[in-house]
C-alpha cells in the first residue's frame, strides 16, 4: 500500500484577481465636465440667474481663462523638468508689453511673436539663474516678476507715452477677427432665446464656446493636447520629465540635463508670454495697460497644481477660474451669490462620490463645505462687491486646499542639480 507524503502533494495557488480596469483620463474628464454643466444648469433653473449659463458668460470665461491656461502650461513645462517657475507673472507682464509693442507696429500676428519672444527671454533669464548659477528657484522667480514690472514701466514711459500720452498704457491695438461655427451657433442662439428650462441653459453654454472666438483661443486650446503628446508620447518629453524626477539617473543614461532644463524653462516663458498676448488682444480691451495681468500668473500656477501637473487637470482648473472671473465681470455680486447654491450642490455630489470610495474624512469635509456654502446663500441676499471682485482668488485658495490631498509633484522639482554630483 502506497502512502502519499504530504510534502509531495500538489500545491494549489489561488488565482490572482483580475486587475481592475482603470477609467481613462479623458473619460473621467468628460464625466467631470458633464457634472459641472449639470450643476450649473440646475442652479440656473432653481435660482432664476440665467447669467450663470448665458452665452455671454461662456464667451467671457473662455477669453479670461486663456492667459491662466497658457501661464499654467508654462509652469507645467518648467516643473516637469524640475524647475519651479514662480516668475510666470513676470513673464506674463513681459508678454503683454512685447505683444503691444510689436502689435502696434505690425499687427496681431506680430503681437503674438513679440509676446512669445519677450516671455522666452524671461524664461531664459530664469534658467540662467536657477540651472547655471544655482539660485533658489523661488528667489529667482520673484526677482524676475519685480524686474519685469519695473522694466515694462520704464519702457512704457519711453515708447508708449509719446503716442498714447499716458505712461501706463499703449494706444489701441488691431485685434484678430472673431469667428463662429455656423449654422450651429445661430441654431443654439435660437434655443437660448426661447428660455426653455435647462435646454436653453445648455444651448447658451455651448453657443458661448463656439461663437466669437479668435485664432488665439484655438491656438491656446490646441496647446493642451500638444503639450500632453510631446511630454508623454515622445522621446524628447520622456527625457525632459526624467530631469524632473531623477536628473542624476538621467545623466547616467546620457541625457544632457542642463540642455533639457534650459529648453523647458525657455518654452515655459514663451507660453507665459503668449498668455500676455491673450490679455492685450482680448476683444474687450485691445491694448497694453499697466497691471492688467492681475496675478493671473500665480492663478495659472495654482491651476497647474490643481491639475496635479497634468495638462487635462490644468485645463479644468483654468476653466474654473476663468468662469468665476467672467461671471463676476458680467453679472457682479448677485450672480456670484447664486453660484454659492451651485457650489453647495457640487460639494454634496463630491461628498457622496468620496463616501462610495470609503474616503470618509474627505466626504465629511466636502459635506461640511457644501452645508456652509448653502448657509451663506440662504442667510444673505447678495455678497459684498469686494468679495465678488476677488472671487477668483478665493476660489484659488479653496481649490488648492482641496487638491492638496492628492498632489504628486515631480520628485526633483525645485532641487538644485550639479553635473557629476549626487
Amino acid at each position: 500500500m502506497t502512502t502519499l507524503n504530504p510534502a509531495d502533494a500538489p500545491i494549489t495557488v489561488p488565482a490572482a484577481p483580475p486587475p481592475r480596469r482603470r477609467v481613462p483620463g479623458w473619460a473621467r474628464g468628460a464625466f467631470a465636465a458633464a457634472a459641472a454643466v449639470a450643476v450649473l444648469v440646475v442652479t440656473s433653473a432653481l435660482t432664476g440667474q440665467h447669467e450663470l449659463t448665458s452665452s455671454g458668460t461662456a464667451q467671457a470665461a473662455l477669453r479670461l481663462m486663456l492667459p491662466i491656461l497658457l501661464a499654467g502650461l508654462g509652469g507645467l513645462w518648467a516643473e516637469r523638468a524640475g524647475v519651479i517657475n514662480l516668475g510666470l507673472e513676470g513673464m506674463l507682464i513681459l508678454g503683454t508689453w512685447g505683444g503691444a509693442f510689436a502689435g502696434l507696429a505690425w499687427g496681431p500676428w506680430a503681437a503674438v511673436l513679440g509676446g512669445v519672444i519677450f516671455g522666452a527671454l524671461g524664461g531664459l533669464l530664469h534658467a540662467l539663474a536657477t540651472v547655471t548659477f544655482g539660485v533658489n528657484h523661488i528667489v529667482s522667480g520673484v526677482a524676475i516678476t519685480l524686474l519685469a514690472a519695473g522694466l515694462t514701466k520704464y519702457l512704457s514711459t519711453l515708447i508708449f507715452q509719446p503716442v498714447s500720452h499716458n505712461p501706463r498704457q499703449s494706444a489701441p491695438l488691431t485685434g484678430f477677427d472673431t469667428y463662429s461655427v455656423q449654422p450651429l451657433g445661430s441654431w443654439l442662439g435660437t434655443l437660448e432665446d426661447r428660455h426653455t428650462p435647462m435646454l436653453s441653459d445648455v444651448a447658451g453654454l455651448l453657443r458661448g464656446l463656439i461663437t466669437g472666438f479668435t485664432p488665439l483661443v484655438v491656438i491656446g486650446l490646441l496647446l493642451v493636447p500638444i503639450s500632453y503628446w510631446v511630454l508623454w508620447r515622445t522621446r524628447f518629453g520622456l527625457r525632459l520629465r526624467s530631469c524632473g524626477e531623477n536628473p542624476y539617473a538621467a545623466e547616467s543614461l546620457g541625457v544632457s540635463v542642463y540642455r533639457y532644463k534650459y529648453a523647458a524653462v525657455v518654452i515655459s516663458g514663451a507660453l507665459a508670454g503668449l498668455g500676455g498676448v491673450a490679455l492685450v488682444l482680448n476683444p474687450g480691451q485691445l491694448g497694453y495697460l499697466e497691471g492688467q495681468t492681475g496675478g493671473r500668473g500665480y492663478i495659472g500656477l495654482a491651476a497647474m497644481i490643481f491639475g496635479n501637473w497634468r495638462p487635462g487637470g490644468l485645463l479644468a482648473g483654468a476653466a474654473l477660474f476663468g468662469y468665476v472671473d467672467g461671471l463676476q465681470l458680467r453679472a457682479g455680486a448677485q450672480a456670484v451669490h447664486d453660484l454659492l447654491y451651485g457650489a453647495s450642490l457640487l460639494a454634496i455630489v463630491v461628498a457622496i462620490a468620496w463616501a462610495l470610495r470609503r474616503r470618509w474624512l474627505a466626504s465629511v469635509l466636502a459635506a461640511a463645505a457644501g452645508i456652509a456654502a448653502y448657509a451663506v446663500y440662504f442667510l444673505t441676499d447678495t455678497l459684498p462687491r469686494e468679495f465678488a471682485t476677488y472671487a477668483p482668488q478665493l476660489v484659488t485658495l479653496v481649490v488648492l486646499a482641496v487638491a492638496a490631498q492628492r498632489l504628486r509633484p515631480p520628485a526633483a522639482d525645485g532641487l538644485e542639480y550639479r553635473r557629476g554630483a549626487e
